[in-house]
């Protein structure tokens, strides 16, 4: 409430025209009054308001923690999804690795082992050359005295055509002189009449010792002939081998009898001569069977001048003369035969004779008759 001036008669209230009222007070009375009810006011709003703040921080720690949530889970599963990610990479890397280090291994392996298997092949056709190079050797030395014994057995001296200097029985008698051994009367060759052979189909030719053709062994000559072979089954080198290279190569001695005829026939053996001094100092590598006094085919003591070698074995055996002939009438029977199955010999009738003529030498050889040596 506001106070004015006092009045002069308490009793009785002035007339309102007669009060003056001063402007100010009355509206500083109005403005205490509204402040009073302003405060009134704000002292009844005040605790709504801070409640409504607390709950607007509340809500919007709220939203800020949800926010951040969603954001930390985002974050987590990329760092899943990177983290799951480099661990296959790894696992694939781990997996390159393991198959190059297993292909590595594979390839040292077959690098290792190609390189032995070079090496293996290379000592194996280091071998064999070196065995092809001895043979052929052997074989030069052998076919060199062939060429010889061919062009004495096959150019100089043939049915057609003998050499006589090679053969002095077909000399006159006057030139000829004394000779040893069986003579044949001359009457009795000309009681002789051609042959005919059945299976060549005309006439043979006789010479001056009256020599027969003996139709059977010609007829399988000739079927042999047509394809001519080394194998024993057929009936003319069957028969061959029954009569003449069988008993010839029929020493005492049985199992090195066996290895000289399977050398034979397999054209690996070697005659070599004795050296009529040897010196004590030497020392030979090779191993000597037998001596010089003692034949290794038959037992017998005898002069051996002769050494043979089987193959590529380094043993040499010594054997006598009469061993040596039968063994070279062998040999040489093998040598035309081989002869007419390359080819170099083609007419049949002087190769009858022939192949008759080195059966003769076995069959002369076997039993026991032999060139005398100088």
């Amino acid at each position: 409430m506001c106070s004015g001036q006092p009045h002069p008669d308490e009793g009785h209230p002035p007339p309102l025209e007669a009060v003056p009222v001063p402007w100010k007070s009355t509206v500083s009375c109005k403005n205490h009054r509204e402040s009073s009810v302003g405060e009134e006011t704000q002292g009844e709003e005040g605790p709504a308001a801070t409640q409504l703040d607390v709950s607007r921080l509340r809500s919007s720690s709220m939203e800020i923690r949800e926010k951040g949530s969603e954001f930390l889970k985002e974050e987590l599963h990329k760092a899943q999804k990177e983290l799951k990610l480099k661990d296959e990479e790894c696992e694939r890397l781990s997996k390159v690795r393991e198959q190059l280090e297993r292909e590595l291994e594979e390839l040292t392996a077959s690098l290792f082992e190609e390189a032995h298997k070079m090496v293996r092949e290379a000592n194996m056709k280091q071998a064999a050359s070196e065995k092809q190079l001895k043979e052929a050797r052997g074989k030069i030395d052998m076919l060199q005295a062939e060429v010889t014994a061919l062009k004495t057995l096959v150019i100089t001296s043939t049915p057609a055509s003998p050499n006589r200097e090679l053969h002095p029985q077909l000399l006159s008698p006057a030139k000829a002189g004394p000779r040893k051994g069986h003579l044949r009367h001359k009457s009795t060759s000309s009681s002789l009449c051609p042959a005919v052979c059945p299976a060549a189909g005309h006439i043979l030719a006789q010479d001056k010792e009256g020599k027969e053709v003996d139709t059977t062994l010609f007829a399988e000559f000739q079927a042999w002939r047509e394809s001519p072979t080394l194998d024993k089954t057929s009936p003319f080198l069957e028969r061959v081998y029954r009569e003449d290279v069988s008993p010839c190569l029929d020493f005492t001695m049985q199992e090195l009898s066996a290895l000289v005829r399977a050398a034979v026939e397999d054209n690996t053996l070697t005659i070599e001569p004795v050296a009529s001094q040897t010196l004590p100092t030497v020392k030979v590598a090779a191993v000597e069977y037998g001596s010089t006094n003692t034949c290794a085919l038959s037992g017998l003591s005898r002069t051996c001048r002769h050494r043979i070698r089987l193959g590529d074995s380094e043993s040499h055996y010594y054997i006598s003369p009469s061993s040596r002939a039968r063994i070279t009438a062998v040999c040489n029977f093998f040598t035309y035969i081989r002869y007419i199955q390359q080819g170099l010999v083609r007419q049949d009738e002087p190769m009858f004779w022939e192949i008759t003529r080195l059966r003769k030498e076995m069959s002369l050889a076997k039993l026991g008759f032999f060139p005398q040596e100088a």
